[in-house]
Parts: structure tokens; C-alpha cells; sequence
């Protein structure tokens, strides 16, 4: 992707936090998460390879280092709360013929975007990344090690997602060996009843145990997943699990809330509706653990991302570096995303573009030498615009006017001109302020900041539709 200008030399002074229950009452409506712009609701089934392939020669022919995610869709254990595109098993043996097919779309897309181009970024996500055993690890990195310029420096970012359950004496250390240097943890809640109310019991000492040998090892960047709006959890209970969680001291957390849609994900029919907590209630979680986190010392990133100062996350925010994609945010601005296996979704500075979601289509697809794109967008200059302006506020937190001017030749005013109108309430409730000069979001909007950046979504000028969860 393009890179971005950094907003200066200097460091950002971010907005401080603000609760107010007023303004999460009139603004706490449905909206995306904007990990991408436009969002995957635009994504179009007339999309096709061929305007794949085009993107990535576009790509290739701008150069620059590359990211690399794969989606390991495997799971030993169904988690009743989950939402993710995923195969319940226990047969380790599905995992070889799917890295071995993984490793042929690696070596179709090498030749597309660029074999030479360095992965500065790489990411194992899920399903369950550690249900693959050491010899498929092993095999996978070193495979995409022939297809792509793999990193071994300082600043590389090559994480991955570990279910703690399926951590045995050797998995960290193959981990590390191969080259992975961050870590994520599932943890979601401590509480015994809790977990088994989700299918998920993890004794703490077992979660404690992966993060001290991570540590041990050398791995940075250590994160810790959380969830709150689970069956019997209450706000005492939850402030209990963060204490826990904050002996453990991670580097960064996620604090995720739990959107309970049995309709459209089946595995939450088992979760029974009255044992959730209150709306009330799960705002009071949210407001304890925000207030609870900053007391201890964290950074409110954004979204539902916590990071120590020195943390490379909180480090880019303060710098204007802080990018954000389908993973999440990022320190990596400059990166086209490459990405593999079953439903994982690509991206350049013009496109996005996702594979199948169903397994088995995916595989009639690798098998028969194709790549598996099944939808995609390619993107205006407008889309490019608005993608700019949307993570300048979800990511710094402010718009520069001269930035703006610098990166689109636009004026921002006249460009933005109906934008700027809608935005007015916003600003009379001090969600966001203007001096002319700087768009700079208020303590009151950083809790709000999906709601602010959707004033900017073209497709969502009629708000957005119960596709997207709530805000809060």
C-alpha cells in the first residue's frame, strides 16, 4: 500500500477519556469496525480473478515490503461464543494436506505480488494456529521461506494466535525457532464458571504458564484476549479476571465485546440468553475495565486495544505511524497484505479481494491450480480518500488539513463539504472538535470513534444496517 505521511517528527498528544452515559445512549448504534474501507459488506461476488491478478501486478510493480496472514482454520474444542470461520476436529492428521495445498496458493501468489519483496509482517490467525503439529509448522515456514523473502531482523512482526490448551513442551520453542517473535493468548475470562458456561475451561495457572515461557524465550508483544458479555459474568466478576490478568502483566490487551447472534452463528444456540449479563451491566463492565487498565498504566489505543507506553503499538500512535487492517491494529502503513488459506482476505492500495469460505471449495480450487478468490472490491480514488481519512481518526485520533492537502491534492473543506455538515452535532457534543486547522477527536469521542469515522463512509450515509455490531 501507498505509504502515509507521518503526521510529524514530534509525538501526537493523544485526547484523554471521557465516559459519558448521555452520549453512548444517543451514539451506541450498529457500526463497522472499519478494519477495512469499504467494508466487507461491499465486497462484490462479480469481482474476479482476473481482477485479482491484476491488483497484484499492480502491487508488484510498486514494490515495497509485503504482509502475510494465514488462516489455520482448525479447532481440537468448539468455543460456544465463536464466531470465526472454523472446522471442529481432533484428527491432526486433516493438517498436513492443508498446509501442503496452502503451500501451492503460496507459491502462485509469490509469483504474483513478488517473490523478492521483504515480509515485513506475517501472521498465523484462526481457527487454532497451534492445533498444527511441529512437523506442519516446521513445513510451512520453511516452504513460504522459498516463495517469499522472509525476515529475520529486529523489526519484523511475525506473530501468531495460541490457544493455551493446545501448548505442549514443544510448541513454544518451535515457534521461536521458526520465527515467530509476538504472541496472542486466548484467555477470554478466569473465571471457572464462566468457562465452562463457553466450553472453553482454561485454568489460569495453564495461561500463565504459556505467557512465562513466551517470555523465557524472548517473544514481545505479548497480548492478551478478553472477553466481556459472557454467560454469568457481572461486573465483579469480570474485575476479578482483569486483576488476574493484570498479574500477568501482557504487553497488550484486547477487550472484546461479545455480540450473542444465535441466528447467524449456530455454535451461540448453546449459550442460553439469561445467563448473559445486562446491557447495563456489560457497559459497566466496559467503563471499569477502560478506567481499571489506564489506572494500571495502559494506553487506550482505540477500539478495544490496551498497550503498555513503550509498546511498539503505543510508540506508533505517538508517532502517527498506527495503521490498522484485518488484523487488527498495526505498526506496518506501507504493507499490501497477502493472504492465504480458506475465507483470508487480501489487500492492496486499490483492492481487496477474499477467498472461499468453504473448505472444501477452497480445495477443489488449490487442487485444480487456481487461486480461490470468490469476492472482492476494487477501490475508487474516492474509496482511497475516505479509507485515509477514516484511519487517520481511527488510528491518531485527528485529521490534519495541510496532511490531507499534501496526500490528495484536495482541499479538505470543499471536498468534505455535506461530511463536515453531519458532522455538527458531533462537535456541539464535543465528540470531536475543529480549530480550522486540525479535525481533533475529544475524550468524550474516543469510546465513540466508529460513530465518528461512519460520517465519512460514503455507503453508510443511511446509517448502517444490523449487519455490523454495536459500537459499544
Amino acid at each position: 500500500m501507498a505509504s502515509d505521511n507521518a503526521a510529524s517528527a514530534q509525538n501526537i498528544e493523544l485526547p484523554a477519556f471521557i465516559w459519558d452515559d448521555n452520549l453512548i445512549r444517543r451514539y451506541d448504534l450498529s457500526g463497522p469496525r472499519y478494519t477495512s474501507y469499504p467494508t466487507a459488506v461491499e465486497f462484490d461476488r462479480n469481482y474476479s480473478v482476473e481482477d485479482m491478478v491484476k491488483a497484484a501486478a499492480r502491487s508488484k510493480a510498486s514494490g515495497g515490503p509485503i504482509s502475510l496472514y494465514t488462516h489455520l482454520p482448525f479447532c481440537a474444542h468448539l468455543c460456544y461464543y465463536c464466531a470465526c470461520n472454523k472446522v471442529i476436529t481432533k484428527k491432526r492428521d486433516k493438517a498436513m494436506p492443508y498446509v501442503e495445498r496452502i503451500l501451492k496458493e503460496a507459491a502462485m501468489q509469490s509469483k504474483l505480488f513478488g517473490a523478492d519483496r521483504p515480509v515485513q509482517q506475517l501472521h498465523w490467525g484462526g481457527g487454532t494456529p497451534t492445533f498444527l503439529p511441529e512437523q506442519e509448522m516446521r513445513m510451512l515456514m520453511s516452504g513460504y521461506a522459498e516463495h517469499f523473502n522472509l525476515q529475520s531482523g529486529d523489526d519484523r512482526d511475525y506473530s501468531v494466535e495460541i490457544d493455551p490448551r493446545e501448548v505442549d513442551d514443544h510448541t513454544l520453542a518451535t515457534l521461536w525457532d521458526i520465527g515467530f517473535n509476538r504472541i496472542s493468548l486466548g484467555v477470554q475470562d478466569v473465571n471457572p464458571v464462566v468457562q465452562k458456561a463457553v466450553n472453553r475451561v482454561q485454568p489460569r495457572d495453564m495461561t500463565e504458564a504459556v505467557l512465562n515461557e513466551s517470555r523465557r524465550l524472548g517473544f514481545r508483544s505479548i497480548s492478551l484476549d478478553l472477553i466481556y458479555g459472557l454467560p454469568h459474568q457481572t461486573p465483579e466478576s469480570f474485575a476479578d479476571t482483569l486483576e488476574a490478568v493484570l498479574e500477568m502483566s501482557p504487553d497488550r490487551l484486547s477487550i472484546f465485546s461479545y455480540a450473542h447472534l444465535p441466528d447467524r452463528f449456530y455454535p451461540q444456540t448453546r449459550i442460553q440468553a439469561d445467563t448473559l449479563p445486562t446491557p447495563q451491566q456489560k457497559l459497566t463492565i466496559l467503563h471499569n475495565t477502560i478506567n481499571r487498565l489506564l489506572e494500571a498504566g495502559y494506553e487506550y489505543i482505540g477500539m478495544d486495544h490496551f498497550a503498555k507506553p513503550d509498546d511498539s503499538l503505543a510508540v506508533a500512535q505517538r508517532e502517527g505511524r498506527l495503521h490498522r487492517n484485518f488484523q487488527g491494529y498495526t505498526t506496518h502503513s506501507d504493507c499490501d497484505l497477502v493472504s492465504l488459506g480458506v475465507s483470508a482476505i487480501g489487500q492492496t492500495d486499490d483492492a481487496y479481494f477474499q477467498n472461499n469460505h468453504d473448505l472444501e471449495a477452497w480445495e477443489k480450487s488449490i487442487d485444480a491450480g487456481q487461486l480461490a478468490i470468490i469476492r472482492g472490491v476494487g477501490l475508487t480514488r474516492d474509496d482511497r480518500i475516505r479509507r485515509w481519512v477514516i484511519g487517520q481518526l481511527i488510528c491518531q485520533f485527528r485529521l490534519d488539513r495541510q496532511q490531507f492537502v499534501d496526500q490528495w491534492d484536495e482541499d479538505f473543506d470543499a471536498y468534505f463539504a455535506d461530511e463536515l455538515k453531519r458532522l455538527k452535532p458531533m462537535m456541539e457534543d464535543e465528540l470531536i472538535g475543529d480549530d480550522g486547522r486540525i479535525l481533533q477527536v475529544q475524550p468524550a469521542g474516543r469510546l465513540l470513534i466508529r460513530a465518528i469515522c461512519q460520517i465519512f463512509d460514503l455507503y453508510r450515509k443511511e446509517g448502517a444496517s444490523q449487519r455490523f455490531s454495536r459500537i459499544i
